[in-house]
Order: C-alpha cells, then sequence, then structure tokens
C-alpha cells in the first residue's frame, strides 16, 4: 500500500516562466495545491526528495507548509521531455478515509504455458480506494494458463475496500498461440498480395530461378 512521503514545501509568491525557470535552477519544483474548496496555494518543492517521491504512481504525500501539514496526491506531473527534470506538479489535498480514484498499475507474474503469447491490453485499472490505502500495483498471474485465457478487470483481485471502476468487461490479459514463421510469413505474403504490393525479385532468387529455368530447358532438349 501506498507510503506518506514527507516534503516541506515554501510559499511562492512570483509566477511566470521567468520565475519558474529560477525555481528550477535552485534545483526546486513549482507546484500548485488545491481541493475541498480551498483557494488553490502556490508552493516550491524540494527538488530531489520530490523526484524520488514521485518515482512511484500515486504516491501519498505529506507537505509541510508552515505549522500546517497537508495530506496530498499528485494529479498532474509534467516532465521534461528531454531531461529527467519535473517541470511543475498539482497536488490533490486528501484526508484520512476519505476515498478517491486513481490509476493503479497492473503487474503480470508467472509464465503461460509454452508457446504462447501473453499480451498486456491495459496496463492500468482505474480504482476507487481510500487515499491512505492506495496499492502499488495489482497483480495478475498467468503461471501455466494455456492459448485462448483471457482475464477480464472484474476477475482481477483488488485489495480489501477497493471498488473496481474500469468495465468488468475490459479485456486485462489476453493468452494466444504463438505463430511459427513460416505462417506467419504466409500471412504477411497473401496480406501484401491483397493489398497489391509487389516485391522486385533479388539478385539471388533471379539467379535461382534463371537456373531452374535452364535446367528444365537442359531436360527437355534430352527429352
Amino acid at each position: 500500500m501506498s507510503s506518506t512521503n514527507k516534503l516541506v514545501a515554501e510559499e511562492r509568491t512570483q509566477f511566470g516562466k521567468g520565475a519558474a525557470r529560477k525555481i528550477r535552477r535552485d534545483h526546486k519544483i513549482p507546484a500548485v495545491m488545491y481541493g475541498h474548496g480551498a483557494k488553490p496555494i502556490h508552493i516550491t518543492l524540494p527538488g530531489h526528495d520530490a523526484m524520488m517521491a514521485l518515482k512511484h504512481a500515486n504516491a501519498l504525500l505529506t507537505i509541510t507548509l508552515g505549522d500546517e501539514e497537508h495530506m496530498a496526491l499528485a494529479k498532474d506531473v509534467q516532465r521534461d521531455p528531454i531531461k529527467p527534470v519535473i517541470e511543475h506538479v498539482d497536488l490533490v489535498i486528501v484526508r484520512k478515509g476519505e476515498k478517491v480514484t486513481v490509476d493503479v498499475p497492473v503487474h503480470i507474474e508467472g509464465e503461460a504455458a509454452p508457446e504462447t503469447v501473453v499480451t498486456t491490453d491495459s496496463n492500468t485499472l482505474q480504482l476507487e480506494v481510500e487515499a491512505t490505502n492506495i496499492p502499488e500495483s495489482l497483480t495478475v498471474s498467468v503461471e501455466g494458463l494455456e492459448a485462448g485465457t483471457q482475464i477480464l478487470a472484474g476477475a482481477v483481485e483488488l485489495p480489501a475496500g477497493a471498488t473496481l471502476v474500469t468495465d468488468a468487461e475490459a479485456l486485462v490479459v489476453n493468452i494466444t498461440a504463438m505463430i511459427s514463421q513460416e505462417a506467419l510469413d504466409a500471412e504477411m505474403a497473401e496480406a501484401e498480395a491483397e493489398a497489391g504490393i509487389e516485391h522486385e525479385e533479388s539478385d539471388a532468387d533471379a539467379e535461382a530461378t534463371a537456373a531452374a529455368e535452364g535446367e528444365g530447358v537442359a531436360a527437355a532438349d534430352e527429352a
């Protein structure tokens, strides 16, 4: 279940792109905290500690701001597309015992039957769960399962007190028979033929065709 990460925040009074860049240069992260009808609170978070806390999905944070403490969940984390830097965080204030709706990662464990392929169709499931009791992941075992097996959202074991929000009929894991290379090549050739795709004959194939035709001509002459 989720553990609480404590972060000491500072109130933010300067805004705009220039101010945000200065905050990040100081190894801090601009953030805003809101919820329960309260006025949004603009804060800065300690860069390293916040990045470590936000490595895990649905991390529950205890934000210390002056003499006050707030429990919060990260609603949106904006990351730099190139650098390992968090640019901004939106935090939602939560209370103990309050239920929240979150996307929880699905973790597949075990090995299915030989010559099968395991495909994960849903990487997360949406749950309604207590804010202080959010699971880090949901485990789905495929150990020994045969081709043709499908695991739906409604069949995934949930922690006590959690309610599934995702459609119970949503496909989570699909196990199919492994296709041979020959069958794959034949299927690809058929699809290309239907699409009218033609490939130029390679030099090796041309030589092989010419050799076969030569042998055919020689055999006809001998006859």
